[in-house]
This record gives C-alpha cells, structure tokens and sequence, in this order.
C-alpha cells in the first residue's frame, strides 16, 4: 500500500490521500506516516497564491529599497534598480521604471533616459504599459524634442506596448503645439496607419484646438465637414471654439462670418448662452446695430435668457447706430426681465442722451444711480461734463462741473482738452489758463493744439507775455 501511495506522489496522481489515513485501523500508524509525508518529505510545489504573494512582498521590499537609493543618492539609478531587485531575487516591474524614469527627469538627469529604455528593450519581458511612453513624449514635447517624442511613439512596440490612439493623441497634441511640429503631423498619420490605429473624435478635436490657434477657423471647418461625411460624432466645444475664432478674426467680414456660422448649424451646431455672446460682440464690434438687435432677439427664441453684459452691447451698438429709440426699448426691457444695471451700462445709457443732447436726463440719471446705489465713476461724470461743453451750454456746464468736484470726481485729460477748447472759443481765456495749470499741477501733459489754441487767443488779446511762463512750462 505504501509503495502504491508514493508512486502516486511521483507521478502526481490525485488520489484521496485522507481516505487512505482513515482506511488505516492503527492511529498511531496513522500519524506516523501521516508527519512523514506531509511534512518532512512532501514533494508538491506551493500553492501558486503563495508564490504570487512571496513574489509581490519581495517587490515591494525591492521598491523601497530603490526608492531609498534614489532619495539619498539619485545617481546611476538603473544600476540602483537592478541591484535592488536581484537583492530580493524578483524582477523589476513596470512602476519601478516608471519611478526611475520620473526621477531622472525630476533630478534633470535626463540623458540618462534612453540607457534606461535601452535596458528596458534588451532585458525585460513583461508588456510596458503605455502611460510611460505618454510620460514621455510630454516630456519631450515640453522640451521641443519633436524627433525623440516621435521615436518613443513608433518604437512602442519593441517594449512590448501596443500603441493606441491615447499615445497618438499625445504625439499629435506636442507635435502641434509649435508650427514646425504641425508640419510633421501629416507624415506621422502616415506612418501610424501602418500600426492600425485609426483616429477618433479625440484626435480631430485636438486637430480644430490647434487650428484655432493659430487664426485658421475654415480649415478647421474643413475638418468637421470631414467629420461629418464619415459618422464622426463632433463635440459641441469644437464648434464653440471655431465660432469664438471667428468672431475674432479682424479680417473677416460679418456677412462672411455669419454665412459661416449657417455652415455651422447645418453642421448640427446649436449655439448656447455664451456662443450668442460670442455673435453679439462680434456684430457690435462690426457696428452692426440692427443684427446685433436681431442676433439677441434669436437668442431669446432659442431659450437663452440675455444676461446684462449682451444687453449692455446691444443698446452700445444701437446707440452708435444712432437708434435711440431701439436703446431705450433695450433698456426698459432689461429692467422688466429683472436685471439690475451695472455701471458699464449706465455708462452707455449716458453717453446715448449726451449725443442727443438730453443733459438734464443725464444729470437725473446720476442721482438715480446713486439712489439705486450704482456709485457714478469717473467715466459718467466725464462723459457728461465733456458733452455739455461741446454742446456750448457753458452755463450748465460750469454749474456742472461744481458738482463734479464736490462729488471728488477726478477729471480725464480728454475731459480738461474739451472744457479748455470750448472756454477758449467762448472768450474765457483766464478760466482756461487756470485749468491748463490745474491739468499740470497733476502731470497731465495737453496736447498741442490745446497750448495752439491758448497762445493764438492770448495773442489776439495781447497779453502774450504776462502768461509766457505758464504756457513755456506747458
């Protein structure tokens, strides 16, 4: 019987070694040879969650001990890594590359990476996972490496990686972060076809980001028609960052501008809150009063409700367009949807009844605002100041400009040319003097034809000399 249990250990038959002990009538002959070959001379290996958990233990014992190495003496850390495992007898695994790679960079010992990858190819086996490669292709990409970032990608599978478009995503973004690199792209998609890695949404939105950047939004247009002839879902930023491009383009005009955004909604763009702000700028920019009007009257029939800055535009475009009645429409109507001005758009209010010429609704609509408790800044005041002079109501004007200094207002030095202009014109050549002195009291230097305008007068009153001084430290 015993001859036939140990020729089944030997050639690892599974029997059922308990039902042959309980078979067994002596107990004691039971546990004598149950010790004997249980314990002092079994012969079947561990079980293999003991060998995995052995092996895993002396890596992490292995790891720090490189980690130690690496933080008292960070140098020839490959052969720190090396020594550190065979002292633990395990093999090195993907994070204690990764640990070295990332401290090579740290300690700027990165002319040391590329003996680590060398020793990565030539004497490793497990698969490297490709967030290291990633790692590194960013890391060049930042040092404008552009031809060692490429060599990382398409040497990814000699460290038995197997690149994905995540690694070609990350070659693309460092490629086109500089013009040059841009250049390569096309040759570098050629290449990475041979790999079967076929592009996706991710990599054509990188594509639009960086033709936006560098002002080409028809390109990138031209990108999502592509998209769309091939079943790409396109991403709504893509269109939003195109549009933004657009609306910021100097040499564009607004009938081309708008004609491409139709393009885009065929497209299946729908603008948003801030994609209508984008237009309304834009159009206001352009002096375009009435599209902006009908730009913001579409954002509304959209189901966006305008906030106080596209109001604030608006009613400037209208006001430049001289639409007066369209601004006070904008305005109430903002009041009614529960929207408090601020102080940009009391400001534009203001300058639209200074240009016609409605002082006193001015003069009312500072107390308002201080009322509503909107504190008039220098701006309003000046605006205002500025335009009761020009108008030639120097009555109201110097009454006027009382009550800006005893408000503390401090006066702009366009404000002080247009007051000095207009007092030199009406005759009070004396009061301009006195604000020429006041406006270099405070180092605001006049302009030319100001101090022209000034000695012409005092010569035709003769009294050149007298104020010489003054105007020379003008």
């Amino acid at each position: 019987m015993l001859k036939s249990l140990a020729h089944c250990i030997r050639t690892q038959i599974p029997i059922s070694v308990t039902f042959f002990f309980r078979s067994s009538s002596s107990s004691s002959y039971r546990s004598k040879y149950h010790n004997y070959y249980l314990r002092k001379r079994r012969k079947w290996p561990h079980p293999v969650y003991k060998a995995r958990w052995h092996e895993k233990l002396s890596q992490q014992h292995a790891m720090q001990a490189l980690r130690h190495q690496a933080s008292s003496s960070p140098i020839n850390l490959l052969s720190s890594l090396v020594e550190s495992f065979a002292l633990y007898n395990c093999d090195p695994t993907p994070n204690s590359y990764h640990f070295v790679i990332k401290t090579l960079i740290k300690t700027s010992q990165s002319h040391h990476i590329s003996s680590v990858l060398n020793h990565l190819e030539k004497f490793e086996q497990f698969e490297t996972p490709e967030s290291i490669l990633i790692d590194l292709i960013e890391f060049h990409g930042v040092r404008n490496e552009f031809q060692k970032a490429i060599e990382i990608f398409f040497r990814s599978p000699n460290f038995r990686c197997t690149p994905t478009v995540d690694s070609l995503n990350c070659l693309i973004s460092v490629l086109c972060t500089r013009k040059e690199g841009l250049e390569i792209v096309p040759q570098v998609l050629l290449k990475s076809r041979l790999m079967n890695i076929r592009l996706e949404e991710s990599s054509f939105a990188i594509f639009i980001r960086a033709l936006c950047r560098y002002r080409k939004p028809k390109s990138a247009i031209g990108l999502l028609h592509h998209m769309f002839d091939h079943n790409f879902d396109i991403d709504g930023r893509s269109f939003s960052l195109i549009l933004l491009t657009l609306c910021q383009q100097n040499d564009l005009e607004c009938d081309e501008v708008m004609g491409l955004l139709e393009e885009l909604k065929k497209l299946g763009f729908r603008l948003d809150r801030t994609d209508w702000g984008n237009v309304i700028r834009f159009l206001v920019k352009k002096k375009k009063g009435v599209e902006s009007l009908e730009a913001l009257s579409k954002m509304k029939l959209d189901g966006f409700k305008p906030d106080v800055i596209c109001y604030t535009m608006v009613m400037d475009a209208v006001i430049s367009a001289g639409d007066y009645e369209s601004a006070d429409q904008v305005f109430d109507e903002m009041l009614v949807m529960g929207l408090d001005p601020d102080i940009n758009t009391y400001n534009v209010y203001m300058i639209g009844l200074c240009k016609q010429n409605k002082f006193d609704d001015g003069i009312k609509l500072l107390s308002s605002m201080e009322e509503l408790g909107c504190k008039p800044n220098m701006i309003s005041y000046n605006a205002l100041l500025s335009a009761i002079y020009e108008s030639g109501e120097l009555g109201m004007a110097g009454y006027f400009l009382k009550r800006v200094r005893g408000k503390g207002a401090i006066l702009m030095s366009e404000t002080y040319e247009k007051i000095i202009y207009r007092l030199v014109r009406a005759g009070y050549v004396s009061d301009a003097l006195d604000l020429l002195e006041e406006m270099m009291h405070k180092s605001l230097v006049p302009q030319p034809s100001t101090l022209e305008g000034i000695v012409s007068s005092l010569c035709q009153n003769g009294s050149v000399p007298k104020e010489l001084n003054l105007l020379t430290d003008a």
